[in-house]
């Protein structure tokens, strides 16, 4: 039996947890690690003990911020790391496997943690339609290893 790589089975693992995300709009599932230990995870929507957009507003989704945006959401990647945050397990020198490539919010916060390496599945500007990920630039140029994932997802029974 062929054992399979890390990268792998932590992205399977934030392709599944997105499937928990409560967003009307994009499943989006993280997975924090430090070596071959995850240390937190987290999918986007509303904070704990707020409403559930999908239930709360099953037709719309939650109301939209001034910019357009998620009133309520936090992003996947924010709540991985505040959740290990809040639970005094330091991030600095983590890997981020997230099915989104991190905004340029998220990637801020990802830079200031000091979180090494960050690999996503799907490219966020060509889910906004912008004509590059400026998070990526940004964690690039930073000194951030920010890579497309280049595996194969062979447990997940349905991408979202």
């Amino acid at each position: 039996m062929e054992r399979p790589a890390f990268d792998d089975i932590f992205m399977e693992l934030a392709v599944n947890l997105a499937k928990r995300s409560h967003c009307i709009k994009r499943h989006v599932g993280a997975v924090l690690t430090k070596e071959t230990r995850i240390i937190s995870i987290g999918y986007n929507g509303p904070p704990a003990g707020t409403h559930n957009c999908d239930e709360e507003w099953p037709d719309t989704g939650c109301p939209r911020d001034s910019k357009g945006g998620c009133s309520l959401a936090l992003h996947a990647e924010q709540n991985a790391i505040l959740y290990a945050v809040k639970n005094n397990t330091s991030v600095e020198g983590a890997t981020l496997y997230v099915t989104l490539s991190p905004c340029l919010a998220c990637s801020r916060i990802i830079y200031s943690m000091g979180i090494r390496r960050v690999i996503f599945l799907k490219s966020y500007a060509e889910h906004k339609g912008l004509p590059s990920d400026e998070g990526v630039d940004f964690l690039r140029r930073f000194g951030v290893a920010c890579e497309a994932y280049q595996g194969t997802l062979t447990n997940v029974t349905h991408m979202i």
